[in-house]
């Protein structure tokens, strides 16, 4: 594809927006890229308009009208109603790196889980052999894999960016599950399950379309594709006449179908923590395996997988609790699964800003689960209220008060969980800060105890 004489508009200058803007002016593309935000409020723009090929950088202003230039680039932070209708051709991040990537490309999306099993799809590839690099959604831009010596691509796609796709075909599309997330930006479940399913839209039969036979939102999009369907679960094998291949788990094992054939594989290696996992952990392998690799290679990679920050991550044993840091889990369906995958007494902190979507399910497994609550951010209320009762709660003002709370009502083996079910954005930058801070919090107060 040649992007030379192209006039192309950037909006948005995130991350993506930087990557896609110095992609496309290095390429002979005229560039104007733009920012509502004020100037100190986006990283390295001096860099960017030094940039080859960047004709203007616009920003503190409304954006330019996607009707005069060849090409929109939104950010996935766009919204669709900035420009469907008026650009002439409008391609996110991720429909250009398909278009420009010489090489297979594996794209993984759903509600939960992506980031971890494309990061585990990453090493057990590497593990197993093969060039993989991961990227997208995952924080790398997916551009900066073009020209990359890979023999694959992990692509980490969100819907706010298959919102900006056209004819993005992965050679393996992988769904996870789907409950409702960004309904204030999609409007509704319909919508954001559309933005969702636009993974498989243009798959061929050459293509495999991975979806979990345990999630009937997921499965319904078997009915909806022209790839071959490979189905996986952890509820025993999937059943259905299209599955010539399939995967699930029993115990410590996967169990591959193709055809007649069952091979047994043990997963007994593997240290991530909670029930959530074994999903990722099973759509990583099979994703492997569908690529080629010995899955008995490639689970070579899971001694050594400690999973990403801020995803149930234990961060310390001390003061006789154990403090697991996932306030990744921005979603309530994120927050159930946390809850589900431990089994002990838990002291859950929850709260933050909602994104328009019931808390009453989160209720009901927290009611179950947790022995306590301690609430923070502007949900806290509609988190109580969606409790009734069945649970003791607390609002606390922060969340250091909220650690320094849990560790006085805590019991020798209790669980304390960031899994707060909202986002981070009424009282931090994103939901990395929220978790760092939770994690200082947890130091000074050792430090505290430790020096009384």
């Amino acid at each position: 594809m040649d992007l030379s004489h192209k006039s192309v508009l950037v909006l948005g200058l995130g991350l993506s927006g930087r990557s896609a803007a110095t992609f496309c002016g290095a390429r002979g593309a005229e560039v104007v890229a733009a920012d509502e935000r004020p100037h100190d409020e986006i990283d390295q723009l001096d860099a960017l308009q030094k940039s080859p090929g960047i004709r203007e950088v616009r920003v503190g202003a409304p954006f330019p009208d996607p009707a005069e230039y060849d090409i929109t680039i939104p950010s996935p932070g766009v919204p669709e109603s900035r420009y469907r209708g008026k650009a002439r051709i409008a391609w996110g991040d991720i429909e250009l790196a398909g278009r420009f990537l010489q090489v297979p490309v594996v794209a993984v999306t759903g509600t939960n889980g992506k980031s971890t099993t494309v990061k585990l799809i990453e090493s057990m590839l590497r593990h197993g052999g093969r060039r993989a690099r991961a990227a997208g959604n995952v924080g790398t831009p997916a551009l900066s894999l073009v020209g990359a010596p890979l023999d694959l691509a992990v692509l980490e796609v969100s819907s706010f960016q298959l919102e900006a796709t056209e004819r993005f075909q992965p050679e393996i599309a992988v769904v996870l599950n789907l409950s409702p997330d960004h309904l204030d930006r999609h409007g509704n479940f319909r919508r954001y399950a559309e933005a969702k399913q636009r993974i498989l839209a243009h798959q061929g039969p050459e293509n495999i379309a991975l979806l979990s036979f345990d999630d009937e939102n997921v499965r319904a999009m078997a009915d909806t594709t022209s790839a071959e369907i490979v189905g996986f679960s952890l509820r025993g094998e999937p059943r259905d006449r299209r599955l010539r291949r399939a995967a699930w788990l029993d115990g410590n094992a996967a169990f591959l179908r193709e055809g007649d054939q069952v091979r047994r594989v043990d997963l007994s290696g593997c240290r991530l923590p909670g029930a959530h996992n074994r999903e990722n952990l099973l759509a990583a392998l099979t994703t492997v395996w569908l690529s080629g690799v010995e899955p008995e290679a490639a689970t070579g990679a899971l001694s050594s997988f400690r999973g990403l920050p801020h995803r149930s991550e234990r961060i310390s044993d001390k003061l006789g609790l154990e403090w697991i840091d996932d306030s990744k889990a921005t979603n309530p369906g994120a927050a159930i699964r946390a809850l589900e995958g431990l089994p002990r007494r838990v002291i859950w902190i929850a709260g933050g800003r909602g994104k328009g979507l019931p808390f009453d399910a989160l209720a009901d497994c927290a009611a179950k689960r947790a022995i306590c609550v301690l609430l923070i951010g502007e949900s806290a209320s509609a988190i109580e209220e969606a409790l009734a009762g069945r649970l003791p709660c607390e609002s606390v003002e922060d969340i250091s008060l909220a650690v320094a709370r849990a560790a006085e009502i805590g019991e020798p083996g209790d669980v304390v969980l960031l899994a707060p079910g909202c986002s981070s954005l009424d009282q931090f930058i994103n939901f990395e800060e929220r978790g760092r801070c939770f994690q200082q919090a947890i130091e000074k107060l050792e430090t505290r105890r430790v020096s009384t």
